[in-house]
């Protein structure tokens, strides 16, 4: 049985290749372009942007070492545009509106598990693999299940899959532990064994998000106020910001106010405002219903089921146990009246039943009791 793997450069999706040689797979590797310097560069109009370098080239040679080194054929395919058009162009659109979206989310639905199927099955692949963090199960229809590893678990990245993406697809490492990985890395010599996680976002990699942002959406300086619409800084665009975020504010030491952290609690693109409150644990932060559109069910909607329902609202938030409720319009309220903290318009809202993923759709409207949460003052 033939099967193309994504191989990334990155030793989780290295010990997937070395998982899938060991148990009798025929096995070919692809590596994914996803951006490119001249296509960024045709969008800035700055040939010569710093901006426009991207660390892929050094991740395909790391992915070829491997290929090589586990006598895998590998080919590297170009999604440049794909990305752009399915991905990159909404993740714009919805930092324009003031919301945080989640671009990898897109990436799975699209590119990883979508755009890379259509181009293996042209190659002759039985079955897909991937090196994420993730189980499958199959009784009447294929089950999602959390990765073995909870701390590296990535099914929140995978909700918008669909049983005809997952029906062909492997997880070779959903059942190991980060720390085995890297274990079998070293004792089988792979050359990203030591290889250092990649963070932030993919296709901007160790960059500051700001600067690189704003080669597309031009910055809009503007206040940063208080409750009471005292100015105490100026922001840098409200893109650059989410709910509850702390780092990067620059207004501690203000001698007016107590000297506990600064977090954002809303925006007002009207007024290009940044709202800010003192203290973690700020009421402003906390919620207990959003509603959420555009849920994928992975295997069916579980809705009327009696088994307990928890959810996601950020990749590494604890999960909150919810219920849900369906209006006559078709739209789903999710409540939690145990109340969670910094739920954001625009990012994903990921349900689970015990390990198996449900599904998930995208954060709308947020509210505690009757006010609004995320952007202008309460029931302003």
């Amino acid at each position: 049985m033939k099967v193309i793997i994504g191989l990334s450069g990155g030793v989780d999706s290295s010990v997937a290749a070395l998982l899938l040689k060991q148990q009798g797979y025929e096995v070919e590797g692809c590596f994914m372009r996803n951006w490119d310097s001249a296509l960024n560069n045709d969008q800035l109009g700055n040939p010569n942007s710093p901006e426009a370098i991207c660390p892929q080239e050094q991740d395909y040679l790391d992915a070829k070492r491997v290929a090589d080194q586990l006598d895998i054929r590998l080919i590297r395919h170009d999604f440049i545009q794909e990305y752009w058009d399915d991905v990159f162009r909404f993740f714009l659109d919805e930092l324009a509106k003031g919301r945080t979206p989640n671009p990898d989310i897109l990436c799975n639905k699209y590119i990883k598990f979508q755009a890379f199927i259509d181009i293996a099955r042209s190659l002759g692949a039985d079955k897909i693999a991937m090196g994420h963090f993730a189980r499958t199960r199959t009784n009447e229809k294929v089950e999602l299940l959390r990765g073995v590893d909870a701390n590296k678990d990535q099914t929140y990245f995978l909700c918008q899959l669909t049983q005809e993406q997952l029906k062909d697809t492997l997880f070779p490492v959903g059942h190991l532990t980060k720390a085995e990985v890297r274990k079998l890395a070293v004792s089988y010599g792979l050359a990203t064994a030591k290889k250092k996680d990649s963070t932030g976002i993919c296709f901007i990699g160790e960059r500051r998000f700001s600067q690189f942002l704003s080669n597309y959406l031009p910055a809009k300086p503007g206040n940063i106020v208080t409750l009471n619409r005292v100015i105490i800084g100026r922001h840098d665009g409200l893109m650059n910001y989410t709910l509850g975020q702390r780092k990067g504010l620059r207004i501690g030491g203000d001698t007016r106010y107590s000297q506990e952290p600064w977090y954002v609690s809303g925006k007002d693109l009207t007024s290009n405002e940044l709202f800010v409150v003192q203290g973690f644990h700020h009421d402003l932060l906390y919620s207990d219903r959003s509603l959420v559109k555009e849920i994928n069910w992975i295997s069916g909607n579980p809705q009327d089921s009696d088994i307990p329902m928890t959810a996601k609202f950020r990749y590494r938030q604890k999960d909150v146990e919810v219920s849900l409720e369906s209006s006559s319009s078709g739209e789903t309220w999710v409540r939690y009246p145990s109340r969670a903290r910094a739920v954001t318009p625009g990012q994903a809202c990921v349900f689970y039943q015990g390990d198996r993923c449900l599904g998930g759709g995208t954060i709308d409207m947020v509210f505690c009791g009757d006010e609004t949460r995320g952007g202008r003052l309460p029931n302003e």
